[in-house]
């Protein structure tokens, strides 16, 4: 093995490449191969030492470029043949990343590992459009739910956090809208300030708001796709568009 093995894992951010750690930057300087996902800004690779391999293993719904058996095995591969292995993913690679299914593969090898965590987009995305996760009177905790389970299906941890009084933020929901609304309305959560936003922290950035009973039309007619974070809650109201929106209804 080489004697500079090695596997850090670094949090990309998520999106801007303004929005990674000084750590994250360090790490990615320090490699001698970068496996890169898709939510992963390519700017970052700038960072890297010339020369340095440069290997995308991005994974989005339907556009699988290497399944996870691959790229745990390419990380140990690398490892062992050129030394430190930079894992840059979107986000936090241990929030819906899979980053401790790699990491606990390396470890089989006696691969040395590192975390460089990540600004996760579950709660910077919101941020960046003024809309707090927690705010007093407003919400006093938060979940953050995937939507979508192992299996394909709506996790049921979407209808245990609609009856709560938290703010939702739900990662990979685009597709399930509407069973996230249905969910939502079996609850009596119809008339609640659903915020979607694309692409958060990037120029191309596109966000909708209204509520449970209107928020699939909002989402439609304005062509919202993933990649999308989707804040469900009192707090919407706190951020700058609706506020805006109220004040242009109002004629303020």
């Amino acid at each position: 093995m080489n004697k500079n093995a090695k596997l850090t894992l670094v949090g990309a951010g998520p999106g801007d490449p303004d929005l990674i750690t000084v750590k994250g930057i360090k790490a990615i300087a320090d490699a001698d191969v970068i496996l890169y996902d898709d939510l992963a800004s390519k700017a970052l690779l700038s960072y890297a030492k010339p020369k340095v391999e440069k290997i995308y293993v991005g994974k989005r719904v339907g556009k699988h470029s290497h399944t996870q058996q691959t790229i745990n095995e390419l990380i140990v591969h690398f490892a062992q043949e050129k030394g430190h292995v930079v894992r840059l993913k979107g986000g936090d690679p241990f929030i819906f990343g899979r980053g401790y299914e790699e990491l606990e593969y390396a470890r089989q090898f006696d691969i040395p590992c590192e975390i460089v965590p990540g600004i996760s987009s579950a709660h910077a995305v919101p941020a960046l459009q003024q809309i707090p996760m927690t705010s007093r009177g407003f919400s006093q905790s938060y979940w953050v739910v995937t939507a979508t389970t192992k299996e394909g299906g709506l996790t049921p941890d979407v209808a245990l956090a609609a009856q709560s009084t938290a703010t939702i933020v739900i990662l990979m929901g685009t597709k399930k809208l509407h069973e996230i609304c249905n969910t939502f309305r079996l609850h009596g959560k119809e008339e609640t300030p659903v915020a979607i936003i694309q692409k958060g922290t990037l120029e191309n950035e596109k966000m909708v708001i209204g509520n449970i009973s209107n928020i699939e039309f909002e989402a439609s007619k304005h062509n919202i796709s993933s990649p999308a974070v989707i804040v469900v809650g009192e707090v919407v109201k706190l951020g700058k568009a609706y506020i805006e929106e109220f004040r242009h209804i109002q004629g303020v």
